[in-house]
């Protein structure tokens, strides 16, 4: 049937009758009208009348396009083409203005013709869009946000199995939508260090609860990429979880200047000390020359002579304990958390600083006898409470006490700084008997580069980078200051779930266990060299000596002299004992070394590691220590401790 014999022929309607050009659209819910081809108005119905608020007959002989947005009007007029040609029907949306404003209609436009098939006018019916048109750009935004955002965005069922991952997501991992669904990749695993770290973020979110972390990825070229992830749950209308989303961001270059940052720190607060440590050394040179000038006058009283050699043995290992530390606390390493114990910890700081402080300056230990593990990162532990320590001396510059103290706390009891009410913590404190602080420095003191010493003694740092190692170790901390009554500054740190009994010491004995053996003394230090060759002749022992890496290599490629273990000096002018444990690794491949030196590299770790070698003694050392390592490496024997040195390094 035509459109013609639907629509009244011009020779019977009347222009104008609503009747005549609108028919059934007349009482439509729909906005309906008519217009002549010139765009004139011919007819509303009331539903558009009341839309765009004015009476019917007021629209009559009015301009459609004059009601129609300015910027869309030539797509409204671009229809009269499509209405002139079979099926003589057209659509469009477009935005029409109204007393309520800008508002979009989708038109669905019809040709009336008369009966000779002429074009006599066009009726439209429309229907306001404008929510949806809303809803559409606000999807489309959403949608182009999603997909051009910085962060890795990933949507997965409650299961863990993706749903949805962005642009940025494959582009980071290499991994399409299609990867993760044909081969199961569980996405929100990825970065955990362990199950149960895993196990505790499931935990988290199955009891509709937020998790947030910072999770590392080895790299294919090497390194890490370290991510802040983000995981909260989708909820459907009746509030059922129904997604999880999961957002990563690159942290790497973050962390990068926060490990650059705590070395900083660590610098300033040695650099603070070099003053009493250069003291302290000195007085210790003092005592070892004087006494070693004394034996060498010969005294004949044996038991004056004892005496002295006491005094000498006792300043060293005064010396070299002091060294220990030192290289401890200004090593750059790794976040390593793991069992620690606080007050063993409090007792080394203690024994380092009170070499190193002004005499004026007193300590105290109040320590909680007993007091189980916590998970920490040891060396990061040592700077947070040295710093605490430098700043206490700063704050008595005429002399006080620092007191140390330890605890455990329900974390029910630390509501007010926002503890985990499941958990329990250990507490260390630092207490000074200063000038204290006001209430707007004490607010203040976390902030980076603010400080209160005066220029060029102090950057700021420290307590910013205290502050970023407790957040890191999902750790407490509060400030107590009164002004001229000193501070105090407690950290608290989640305890250890599970209990890791200390190493025992091994048993002593009548020195060192001797031997037989053939072994091979490397060091290009002529005392160390000769000191080694003597004892461990002393013991039995048949001992060659080399005086450097290249003489070295030359007695170990020389396969006709028999030899059971070496003992190797690690920096040595011409070949290094890297260089050495090259060649005997390929000349004598069974061959037992035990590496001396007084500090492993990040390089030389990597070295060693690739070359099998895990057993080391870290200068300065005692002979007893060398001649029992030695004994145990000839024996076969592997002690708990002969990577100490090793893990130190990392």
């Amino acid at each position: 049937m035509s459109v013609a014999s639907l629509e009244p022929a011009t020779g019977s309607a009347t222009p104008g009758s609503v009747d005549n050009w609108l028919g059934a659209w007349d009482n439509s819910a729909d906005c309906a009208y008519c217009r002549d081809l010139t765009g004139r108005i011919l007819a509303v119905n009331l539903s558009f009348a009341r839309k765009f608020g004015r009476g019917s007959a007021a629209f009559v002989d009015a301009v459609v396009t004059e009601l129609v947005h300015p910027d869309d009007r030539l797509a409204a007029e671009a229809t009269r083409s499509a209405l002139e040609n079979p099926p003589h029907r057209a659509t469009g949306q477009h935005r029409w203005l109204t007393p309520q404003g800008v508002r979009w209609f989708e038109w669905d436009e019809v040709a009336m013709r008369d009966p000779t098939g002429g074009l006599v006018a066009i009726r439209a019916v429309g229907r306001d869009i404008t929510r949806q048109k809303l809803a559409e750009e606000q999807y489309y935004r959403l949608s182009r946000a999603v997909e051009q955002s910085p962060v890795s965005i990933v949507i997965t069922d409650l299961d863990g199995q993706a749903q949805y991952v962005n642009s940025k997501f494959t582009s980071v991992t290499g991994l399409t939508m299609e990867d993760l669904m044909d081969r199961r990749i569980e996405v929100l695993r990825d970065g955990h260090p362990d199950e149960a770290s895993y196990q505790r973020f499931w935990q988290a979110v199955r009891a509709g609860q937020e998790w947030r972390g910072e999770l590392s990825t080895p790299r294919k070229e090497g390194g890490k990429t370290w991510e802040s992830v983000k995981v909260s749950c989708l909820r459907g209308p009746t509030g059922e979880i129904t997604n999880l989303l999961c957002l990563r961001e690159d942290i790497t270059e973050r962390k990068q200047l926060e490990l650059e940052l705590r070395q900083a720190q660590k610098m300033e607060s040695l650099g603070t000390m070099a003053g009493g440590i250069a003291h302290d050394f000195n007085n210790l040179l003092a005592i070892i020359n004087g006494y070693a000038e004394f034996c060498q006058q010969g005294s004949p009283d044996s038991a004056i002579l004892q005496k002295s050699l006491r005094e000498i043995h006792r300043a060293a290992q005064r010396a070299s304990g002091l060294v220990k530390q030192i290289l401890t606390f200004s090593r750059k390493t790794e976040v390593k958390v793991a069992p620690m114990d606080l007050n063993q910890l409090a007792r080394d700081i203690i024994a380092l600083l009170a070499e190193t402080f002004p005499r004026t300056i007193t300590f105290q230990c109040q320590l909680q006898e007993g007091l189980p593990l916590l998970l920490a990162d040891q060396n990061q532990m040592q700077q947070i409470v040295l710093n605490f320590c430098v700043n206490a001396r700063d704050a008595m510059p005429q002399g006080g006490t620092i007191t140390l103290t330890s605890g455990t706390h329900a974390g029910t009891s630390l509501a007010r700084l926002g503890a985990d009410p499941a958990r329990n913590y250990a507490r260390l404190s630092v207490s000074d008997t200063g000038t204290g602080m006001t209430p707007e420095v004490r607010a203040r003191i976390f902030e980076p580069f603010f400080t209160t010493k005066p220029v060029n003694q102090g950057t700021g740092l420290g307590l910013a980078v205290v502050y970023g190692i407790m957040v890191a170790h999902h750790g407490l901390i509060d400030v107590e200051s009164t002004p001229g009554a000193g501070s105090t500054f407690s950290v608290y740190l989640p305890l250890a779930e599970t209990v890791v009994a200390a190493p025992k010491a091994q048993a002593g004995g009548d020195w060192f266990p001797g031997g037989t053996e053939a072994l091979l003394v490397v060091d290009d230090e002529e005392a160390l060299r000769t000191l080694l060759a003597k004892a461990l002749g002393w013991k039995g022992y048949r001992v060659q000596t080399a005086a450097s890496g290249l003489e070295a290599i030359e007695l170990v490629s020389d396969t006709t002299q028999h030899l059971d273990a070496v003992l190797l000096d690690l920096n040595m002018p011409g070949a290094t004992g890297v260089d050495v444990l090259k060649i005997i690794r390929i000349a004598r491949p069974q061959l037992r070394v035990l590496i001396l030196s007084g500090h492993l590299t990040p390089a030389a770790r990597i070295e060693f590691e690739q070359l099998g070698q895990r057993e080391f003694v870290q200068k300065p050392y005692k002979l007893e220590d060398v001649g029992r390592r030695l004994r145990d490496l000839l024996d076969g024997r592997n002690p708990g401790a002969s990577d100490s040195m090793l893990r130190a390094a990392r």
